[in-house]
């Protein structure tokens, strides 16, 4: 269940860290201040919900953080205009597979008090 409400963190991230972009500039538009709002309230609380489901922090953090960034780049590209270069999607694609790689390499164990070790 701690992944569905990462999944919903993630979208009201991404939604108010899009709507940002509408309340910037000489055409900012007051309708889209709420929406950034309650998406950032909405983003931690859900954040905060994973993280009591027993989903590792340096796990949640980086999937939720990795995805809002590719999304967002990808929302201002095709929303926005925004450039989108072949560097910036292979960065785009390294974070996807170190996001992958921390998924993967975690312990999915939460009943574990204390941190795992270093070693393989």
């Amino acid at each position: 269940m701690g992944y569905v409400f990462l999944v919903g963190a993630i979208i009201a991230e991404v939604i108010a860290t899009s709507f940002l972009k509408l309340t910037s500039g000489e055409r900012a538009v007051w309708w889209a201040f709420p929406i950034v709002i309650v998406g950032y309230i909405g983003a931690f609380s859900l954040l905060s919900l994973t993280l009591g489901r027993g989903v590792p922090l340096g796990t949640a953090y980086g999937i939720w953080a990795g995805a809002g960034v590719a999304l967002v780049a990808l929302i201002s590209w095709a929303v926005f205009g925004e450039t989108l270069t072949w560097a910036q999607l292979a960065g785009l694609a390294l974070i996807i597979a170190g996001v992958a790689l921390v998924e993967l390499g975690g312990s999915h164990d939460s009943t574990t008090a204390a941190p795992a070790s270093l070693t393989p």
